[in-house]
């Protein structure tokens, strides 16, 4: 797959340091990855959430933290729409961002 863009976990890492090593290997694997449906995903990571519109919710770091990707499956192309603090992800329309 396709992420788009690192720049924007890097720049939440840099801030959330405990969460460095968890980003940096979720985008690993994601970039290695061959998602062409929702359950490809559910196999990798079951606690994972599937909203309207292609979204997919990431719980990283014993859910402390959240990613919020959009895919394109025909294309395997990954979106960052957002990364936040559990209580961050509880103030957004996940399906608005």
């Amino acid at each position: 797959m396709r992420v788009i863009a690192k720049k924007t976990l890097k720049e939440f890492w840099l801030k959330h340091g405990d969460v460095e090593d968890r980003l940096k290997a979720w985008h690993k694997e994601a970039e290695e990855a061959i998602w062409k449906t929702p359950q490809d995903i559910k196999k990798e990571y079951p606690t994972a959430s599937f909203l309207q519109d292609n979204r997919v919710v990431f719980n990283i770091k014993g859910n402390h933290y959240r990613l919020i990707v959009k895919i394109n499956y025909d294309y395997s192309i990954v979106w960052i729409r957002f990364i936040g603090t559990h209580a961050e992800y509880d103030k957004i329309n996940a399906l608005a961002i």
